[in-house]
């Protein structure tokens, strides 16, 4: 069990956190597909700390034993999730980068091509 102490400053901080999220959002710092992905974690971090009983069923539903072992380990398989969704997102955008540098260098040399014609010069 957690004490009371303790669930009211994790409280507090979560409320935080959901501010500091949606400063984020609000100043679009970042965007609402990846402000989601951090609500969703805050969302389950707030279960954890309102009702710590999910986290000792979940624990024991994967079999660890030590309920410190399986915070740690549910923590960094929840990292781990986030860290695929972010290189997900920056591999696509790398290849949307890509694709529109080539389509400039092409359209550049289109253009120098047009004004080599007219005898314009650049």
């Amino acid at each position: 069990m957690i004490p009371s102490t303790l669930r009211t400053s994790l409280i507090c901080i979560l409320i935080g956190y959901f501010i500091f999220i949606l400063i984020f959002l609000k100043k679009k710092a970042i965007s609402l597909k990846y402000t989601l992905l951090w609500l969703f974690a805050g969302f389950c971090m707030g279960i954890m700390v309102i009702w710590p009983q999910v986290l000792t069923w979940i624990i024991r539903i994967i079999g660890i034993e030590s309920n410190m072992n399986g915070l740690f380990v549910l923590a960094i398989g929840f990292l781990m999730a986030i860290l695929m969704s972010i290189t997900s997102i920056v591999s696509r955008q790398s290849e949307k980068i890509k694709s529109l540098v080539q389509h400039i260098a092409m359209l550049e040399k289109r253009i120098r091509e047009l004004e080599n014609d007219h005898g314009v010069e650049s």
